[in-house]
């Protein structure tokens, strides 16, 4: 049987930071799925691994998530090994699964390689081995950076959240609550929700997964899907996709949330990334437009990126905590592990594992042992163990982002 394997291009790191340097690029979320979760699908296959050229993933885990792995399986079995930052359009699924007969490359409209296909007893090298295998182009859009997670938000979600209406059965409306739009289009079956929730879906469908929790005096815009045991506490929530196990209130619009966060307080929160176990403070608030209605550029290590998106709020890396009344600029990003305090405002970029933002050089920075025992604190109060292989991997983040030894 053939296994499904995908990888981090060395091309890709830089430009989907700040999640490049703590997760593999398929655990991001790309309208309602992950991007692993979408490969999986168009393939009916499982992924078995990711092959990321950064040795400090390697104790990567996170619940449902595969292994981090060196190389694409063994030679016994033909496999597909798929550019995690590839969105292959449905009709790729027949060429690229016929392709592990005879051994290929895969290559969007543009000539990139997106992927693999290594038939049976066929040895896996390098990536520079299989450049001369024959070329089979499929369609379907290579991600230039992390900002179109939010760029095509807009776009995909209501595809995939009609995906999802199609293969549920229709339910009843929650009790109490209040429709604006065609009923159908709430799929609220097993969430609970109190009396008092509207849900709009004049704009779209809104999925809430089983577990999820909608307090009373939300008011719900779709198109939006949240995941599983997600708890929206209150407020204006529209045009996102919110994973598993977050804590949400107040005023979101068009936000990612890859999951395990928490935004339990008000404060506009817009057109933005949000990584796994952040801790938004009360009052946190996002720009997500210039002054000028000009596209927003992003500053990411010495490179300028030219998104083209006139909303952009900020793209927060895991682990990430702001105190109270933190005020973010149009376009910021900031670096895994960061932590927003002090009386200066946050420049449009902070660094992995800044401590405070008083400092004009920059140079307070959480330290290893403090972060780690932070996060041993803060993971398990959403049910996930903190064991000696997360410590690990935890610890190695924090020495490939600050550069420096990590703590044993």
């Amino acid at each position: 049987m053939t296994k499904l394997f995908l990888y981090d291009a060395a091309e890709d790191l830089e430009r989907f930071l700040p999640f490049s340097i703590s997760r593999p690029l398929g655990e991001l979320r790309y309208g309602a799925f992950l991007l692993r979760e979408r490969w999986s699908t168009l393939l009916d296959l499982q992924v078995e691994g990711s092959v990321n050229p950064q040795p400090h993933l390697t104790d990567f885990t996170e619940p449902g998530s595969p292994p981090v792995v060196a190389v694409p399986g063994e030679k016994h079995e033909p496999r597909l090994l798929l550019r995690s930052t590839f969105v292959a359009d449905p009709a790729a699924s027949t060429a690229i699964l016929a392709g592990t007969s005879d051994g290929c490359r895969f290559v969007d409209a543009a000539g990139a390689t997106v992927g693999f296909a290594i038939p049976r007893r066929q040895d896996w090298r390098s990536f520079g081995d299989a450049a001369a295998w024959p070329a089979v182009a499929v369609e379907g859009k290579l991600l230039a950076g992390a900002w179109e997670l939010v760029g095509d938000l807009a776009r995909v979600l209501p595809a995939d959240l009609e995906r999802m209406r199609s293969a549920q059965a229709g339910a009843a409306i929650p009790r109490g609550t209040t429709v604006l739009g065609d009923p159908a289009l709430v799929l609220a079956a097993e969430a609970s929700v109190e009396p008092g929730v509207v849900f709009d879906v004049r704009g779209g469908p809104i999925f809430l997964s089983p577990g999820v929790e909608v307090r009373a005096s939300a008011r719900l815009a779709g198109p939006l899907a949240v995941a599983r045991d997600t708890r929206l506490m209150g407020g204006d929530i529209s045009g996102s996709a919110i994973g598993p196990r977050c804590v949400v209130r107040g005023e979101v619009s068009g936000v990612v949330f890859l999951g395990y966060a928490n935004k339990a307080h008000d404060g506009f929160l817009g057109s933005s990334v949000i990584g796994r176990w952040v801790n938004l403070g009360a009052g946190t608030i996002t720009s997500n437009l210039k002054n000028t209605y000009g596209p927003v550029r992003l500053t990411i290590g010495a490179q300028r990126h030219e998104t083209g998106l006139t909303f952009l709020g900020s793209l927060i890396g895991d682990h990430v905590k702001t105190a109270i009344g933190t005020m973010l600029p149009t376009g910021c990003v900031i670096g895994v592990g960061a932590n927003l305090f002090g009386s200066r405002r946050p420049p449009s970029e902070v660094p992995a594992f800044a401590w405070g933002l008083d400092d004009p050089a920059g140079s307070g920075v959480l330290e290893c042992g403090r972060f780690v025992e932070i996060a041993a604190r803060v993971m398990p109060r959403r049910d996930v163990a903190v064991d000696e292989r997360t410590r690990r991997y935890l610890a190695a983040i924090w020495g490939a982002a600050t550069r420096r030894t990590p703590c044993g």
